[in-house]
């Protein structure tokens, strides 16, 4: 078995590079620019939704209060009227990705760990590239992508950005599973 500090060094490498990637791939590519549409009469719907002051949260609209009011006649008749949304407010702040970016590389590290952990766990020291590729991809692929689908399922995201950010995690998983190969401790 192989300790998991042993591994420090591709989890941190692995991390960088799919901040790298991924960074390249937002800013530069133009793979994601069209992810969300632009609401129709945006500024008008932004005027009118400013008064309310809508704190930082997930909202669902409408939203009953429980299953007795969702099979109500009043509820059905306000769904079909529409429309029906799931909104999320971001907090009152002055734009700035910092935030996101840190939460973003500690995630990637977070998955390298977690790679790292249940690679550790299968293959030994010396292992085979390809054997050290197959566990540590199909870790990180598991955290980057198929944790997402549910958005889709749930959640009516469009399948085409889930199917995106699938390919990405895709992307950023042989990355992963590439350096952690390229790095797993000899013998």
């Amino acid at each position: 078995m192989v300790g998991l500090f042993s591994l420090w060094l591709p989890i941190l490498l692995s991390a960088v590079a799919v901040f790298i990637v991924s960074s390249l791939l937002h800013m530069v590519t133009p793979w994601h620019k069209n992810d969300f549409s632009k609401i129709p009469d945006e500024d008008k719907i932004m005027d009118t939704l400013r008064p309310f002051a809508t704190p930082a949260g997930d909202y669902m609209v409408p939203m009953a209060s429980g299953t007795k009011e969702m099979r109500s006649q009043e509820f059905k008749e306000k769904y079909e009227k529409g429309p029906v949304m799931i909104v999320n407010v971001f907090p009152k702040r002055p734009m700035s990705m910092t935030k996101n970016l840190v939460q973003w590389f500690v995630y990637a590290l977070v998955v390298g760990i977690f790679a790292a952990y249940v690679t550790s766990r299968a293959v030994l020291a010396g292992g085979e590239y390809l054997h050290v590729f197959r566990f540590a991809g199909v870790t990180a692929f598991l955290s980057y992508s198929v944790a997402l689908w549910q958005m889709s399922i749930w959640y009516n995201r469009p399948w085409s950005l889930t199917c995106k950010i699938t390919i990405d995690g895709l992307l950023y998983a042989v990355i992963t599973a590439g350096i952690f190969g390229w790095l797993w401790p000899a013998m």
